[in-house]
């Protein structure tokens, strides 16, 4: 599993850690329905992009290198986050790309971090603060939607609001004790994965540089699995 962190607009490429195919097929799949999106197909001397599928989402997009297998997707945006699988008959490597945002707020303002969406049909959405691994906010059905503003002794008591029309959530009087990174999963007619990086300053300078912020990110994605396993289980308990 390999986590990777993308500015929206730029371009990504996923190693397959091949130095030459052997293999007789490689395939890459995407997460949303288990779609396949590239193969290498050696025996028939084919390599085929499949950027077509889920209604273009991955059109003009997809590179594959017929040397490594690696797969490169161009103009990346929040609809391609999520999670990425190559598989050949001798190995399997998952990757979870999230889009990134920098984003920079005063201290005792508020920050909205906004979903993309401009209505909920009906999907899972779930806010993790990614620092400490702590679930903030969710909505989980038409009529079920929360806030935990007590975890992590109550660093957040009061100040969250959740957009129910949108998902989005809004941080009030922030401090600095909320920099850090927020996760944002959405599962459900919309699918995706995004990463807000949020500094707090208390005068008109601020921030690290990118390359900081770029490390802080990589290092909050490795608890995406955790959400993920938490989210099933949540679902699970729903359907029982």
């Amino acid at each position: 599993m390999k986590s990777v962190s993308v500015k929206e607009g730029d371009s990504v490429t996923l190693n397959s850690d091949l130095t030459e195919i052997h293999d007789y097929l490689i395939q890459w799949s995407f997460w949303v329905e288990n779609t396949l999106i590239a193969e290498i197909n050696v025996t028939a001397d084919r390599f085929s992009v499949f950027d077509d599928v889920l209604d273009g989402r991955f059109r003009d997009r997809l590179k594959l290198d017929n040397q490594t297998g690696s797969l490169t997707i161009t103009n990346f945006t929040n609809e391609h986050s999520g999670l990425y699988t190559v598989e050949t008959k001798n190995m399997n490597i998952s990757f979870f790309l999230a889009v990134y945002d920098e984003i920079s707020v005063k201290k005792g303002d508020s920050v909205t971090l906004n979903s993309d969406l401009t209505e909920i049909d009906y999907d899972l959405i779930l806010w993790t603060y990614m620092n400490e691994i702590a679930v903030i906010a969710g909505i989980y059905s038409s009529d079920s939607m929360t806030v935990y503003d007590d975890v992590l002794d109550g660093r957040f008591r009061d100040r969250l609001k959740l957009d129910n029309q949108t998902g989005s959530l809004t941080i009030t009087d922030i401090t600095t004790e909320h920099t850090g990174d927020y996760l944002l999963l959405i599962i459900g007619a919309n699918q995706s994965l995004k990463v807000f990086s949020v500094s707090v300053y208390d005068s008109v300078h601020c921030c690290g540089s990118t390359e900081a912020v770029i490390r802080l990110v990589l290092s909050a994605l490795v608890g995406v699995a955790t959400v993920i396993l938490l989210v099933y289980d949540i679902r699970s308990r729903r359907a029982e």
